[in-house]
This record gives C-alpha cells, sequence and structure tokens, in this order.
C-alpha cells in the first residue's frame, strides 16, 4: 500500500516539495491528491535525507500547501506495450488520444530505458531509402544511424518529417518497418496535420504518435521522447522490427528541461540551459542503433529548429557531437521556393560510404555523390563571384558550373511534397546533370562508370 503524506512544505513552478519521506526513490511515480479529491501525477525529481522535490505532470495550480496528499507508488513511470500499439495515437504521458481504449498490456515497460551498450552495438550498414533526393542521394541514412534535421523557425521541417515517416522503407529484403513519431510543444494545427497526413495515406498502420501539445504541461515533454523511445525498443528489439524515430522539436524539449532546471535553482550553464543538458541529450540519442544478435534496428531523426538560425546554439551544437552528422535546412532555398529546402554542402551523413555502394544502392551511387559535391560547390562559387564581378568575368566554364548549380536545386533538390524517388531515379537524375559538363571535368568518378553511365 503506498504511503500517503500530508506534509507539503513548498510549491514552486512545476515542483512540489514535500517533507519528512521515508524511503523514497528518484524517479518513482507520485500521485497528488487536492482539495477537491482530483488527482494529479508527478515523478520524483530529487530526495535528500528527509525531502523529496516531486515534478508534477499536470502543473500546481489550484494545489494547496495544507491540504494536498502525497502518495509515493513505488515504481517509475512505465509504459503499456503490446502489437496492439502500431497504429494508435497517444499525448506526451502515454495516455490514448484517439478515442481508443487503452492498451493491454504484453509488457510494462520503464520509460528510463538505458542507452545501448557500445560493445554490444552492431555496426549500421544498411541504407534507408527516404525517397527524397537530397538525402538518399547525397547524405543517405543507414540502418541504425543518428541522423538529426537542423531547421530554423518557419522552415518547413514538419512537412518534411512526415514525407520522411510516410515514404521510408529498407530495400531489398520484405522486412517489418515501423515509424514512431514524438512531438513536443507542436500546435493543434500541426498535431492535426500529422494526424490527418498519417491517415490519408495509410502511414498511420505502421505507425505509433506521441503528441504533447503547446498548451499542455512543459514536464510532460521531458517525458514524450521517452516514451517513443521505450516504444521503438520494445518494437525494434522484442518484435524484430526496424524502427524509425522521429522526434519533433529537441529545441521544446530543452527549453522545457532549462525551465525545470531554473525551478529547481540549479546553477545554469551556456545560454540558461543546465550544465547536464549534453548528458542528458546523449541518454536518448544513444538508445538507438542495432544490437548484435537482435533482427531490429533504431533509427533517429532528432528534428530541432535552430533558435535564430546559429548553428552553434547550445542544442543543434551538443546534437552535433553525440549524432552521426546533420542535415541543415536553408532559408535561402526556401526563399526561392525550393522544397524540401536541404542544404547539401554543410549537410553530413557520417555513415553514408558503409551505406551505399553494389548491392546496396548502386556500385557508382559513391562516384556520383562526391562528384555532384564538387560541382555544385564550384558553381556557388561561380554564384558568389557573379554577383561581386558580374557574370560577364566569368569563364565559358564557370558559366557552365553557374548553369549546373541552378539546375542542381531546381531538378535534383527540388521534389514535390508527395514524390517518393527511388534511388535509381536519384542517381539518374544525377547523371542527367553531370552530362552538362565536359567528360574530363569528371575527375571523381571512375573510368569505368563514366564509359558505362556517361
Amino acid at each position: 500500500m503506498p504511503k500517503e503524506y500530508l506534509t507539503v512544505s513548498n510549491i514552486v513552478g512545476p515542483l512540489v516539495i514535500v517533507e519528512k519521506i521515508a524511503e523514497v526513490k528518484y524517479n518513482e511515480l507520485v500521485e497528488i491528491e487536492d482539495a477537491d479529491g482530483h488527482i494529479r501525477r508527478g515523478t520524483v525529481l530529487d530526495i535528500s535525507t528527509n525531502q523529496a522535490v516531486v515534478q508534477v505532470f499536470e502543473g500546481t495550480v489550484g494545489l494547496d500547501v495544507d491540504r494536498s496528499k502525497v502518495r509515493f507508488l513505488g515504481r517509475s513511470q512505465q509504459l503499456s506495450v503490446s502489437e496492439e500499439i502500431i497504429g494508435r495515437v497517444f499525448d506526451g504521458s502515454g495516455q490514448p488520444r484517439d478515442g481508443g481504449p487503452r492498451i493491454i498490456a504484453r509488457e510494462m515497460l520503464d520509460i528510463n530505458g538505458r542507452p545501448i551498450n557500445p560493445d554490444a552495438r552492431d555496426y549500421p550498414s544498411e541504407f534507408i531509402q527516404t525517397g527524397i533526393s537530397a538525402i538518399d542521394g547525397m547524405n543517405p541514412l543507414v540502418r541504425g544511424q543518428k541522423l538529426p534535421i537542423f531547421s530554423g523557425s518557419g522552415l518547413p521541417h514538419s512537412r518534411i518529417a512526415a514525407q520522411i515517416a510516410r515514404q521510408s522503407k529498407v530495400l531489398g529484403k520484405e522486412e517489418k518497418f515501423a515509424v514512431v513519431f514524438g512531438a513536443m510543444g507542436i500546435t493543434f494545427e500541426e498535431a492535426n496535420f500529422f494526424i490527418e497526413d498519417f491517415r490519408h495515406t495509410g502511414a498511420l498502420e505502421r505507425a505509433v504518435l506521441f503528441l504533447n501539445l503547446a498548451n499542455e504541461p512543459a514536464i510532460e515533454r521531458i517525458a514524450t521522447p521517452r516514451l517513443a523511445l521505450t516504444c521503438a525498443e520494445y518494437l525494434a528489439f522484442n518484435l524484430d522490427m526496424h524502427v524509425l524515430v522521429i522526434l519533433l522539436d529537441m529545441t521544446f524539449y530543452a527549453e522545457a528541461l532549462r525551465e525545470i532546471s531554473a525551478a529547481r535553482k540549479e546553477i545554469p550553464g551556456r545560454r540558461g540551459y543546465p550544465g547536464y543538458l549534453y548528458t542528458d541529450l546523449a541518454t536518448m540519442y544513444e538508445r538507438a542503433g542495432r544490437i548484435k544478435g537482435k533482427k531490429g534496428s533504431i533509427t533517429m531523426i532528432p528534428i530541432l529548429t535552430m533558435p535564430e538560425d546559429d548553428k552553434t546554439h547550445p542544442i543543434p551544437d551538443l546534437t552535433g557531437y553525440i549524432t552521426e552528422g546533420q542535415i541543415i535546412l536553408s532559408r535561402e532555398l526556401h526563399r526561392k521556393g525550393i522544397y524540401p529546402p536541404i542544404d547539401v554542402l554543410p549537410s553530413l551523413s557520417r555513415l553514408k560510404d558503409k551505406g551505399i555502394g553494389a548491392g546496396k544502392t548502386r556500385e557508382d551511387h559513391s562516384d556520383v555523390l562526391n562528384q555532384l559535391f564538387a560541382a555544385y560547390a564550384r558553381g556557388q562559387e561561380a554564384r558568389e563571384l557573379a554577383l561581386i564581378l558580374g557574370e560577364a568575368a566569368l569563364t565559358d566554364l564557370d558559366r557552365l558550373y553557374l548553369k549546373f548549380a541552378d539546375l542542381f536545386e531546381t531538378e535534383f533538390i527540388r521534389q514535390g511534397e508527395f514524390e517518393a524517388r527511388s534511388i535509381e531515379e536519384t542517381i539518374e537524375i544525377g547523371w542527367k546533370l553531370l552530362r552538362l559538363l565536359p567528360k574530363n571535368e569528371l575527375k571523381r568518378i571512375r573510368p569505368e562508370y563514366l564509359e558505362k553511365y556517361y
């Protein structure tokens, strides 16, 4: 029977301080009953010898220091999981949001799972086709990889996230593939967009959604990505599925963490974020990957909006250290009306070489990718020169590269929101553009591939 306490001494923001406690554990689940008998839930955030700090999920508005009853439940927050979880929509605390019944639990899993032991990790090596040329062709995603998308406010990262969730698939073998989508601090319109998009396109049949809205407690934002990852771990390592986890928007998650850290009067780090932000992000990101001897895998795409489009802001900065690359969205391409506005030059997929080539994508993929990078970079230089000196000052070859850069943006990067290109189509578009350049300029492509495809 849980012990009941009437010893609340203080309420600060989302935190309740309970005195004279005994045998209370860190992360333990708590029920708080207010004067009207309404129950709110929380979790133990900190404990000293006779005092516990409880973080309340539903907020502390209306709680009374004298008349609130606190019960410690002796277990941490858990998620009910079974095969029935696929196709369902939940809120940020794991309760059904789609009007369906609660999940009859095959297992109850603690949401604070552990990062994968580096020794047990299997190396990511299989290509995942997202159907988006700027990712598949230039910065391919590999199964088991963590590849974040760095965006800015007002850029269409939500549409790109929905497109990746709809179109992604593992090539070759017919394998069970699922998408777990965790959204934090999004508006009602955005939540509605995701639910409707997934329903209309049939993607919901292989997806699980966890949605925390902007008007819901910031505390739930801390739990939402952990619920999503716990669900993904069950699907991947218990049901042998290949799971793509999309987390949107990690900036709102970090801001919720900062809010709670301030309420706890912790010493702030860079830009007011807690000093343990790196560790906290790593405990989540490192739950993705492949495990030796297990068929399933977790591939992760965290999406974050960079405040003031600043790559050196703590959230993108620390995310870049933990993950294997980044996809960067460009405001300039967005202004030109190019969707998806992916800036391929500063983007990077550190594991791309492991997932492409003969038997995975196509033998010439690596060479085409390198040549497209080089030619586009040269075209960008020509564009800058033309701005400064005027186009008349360019050589004929520079003009050719400038034309290449323009066509690369309008034909290779630009594609429809519902257009899923196969990797063959993407590589063929690349070859079509490379044929604009003289053969002797294609120095990064092996002679045998030039003979075969040029």
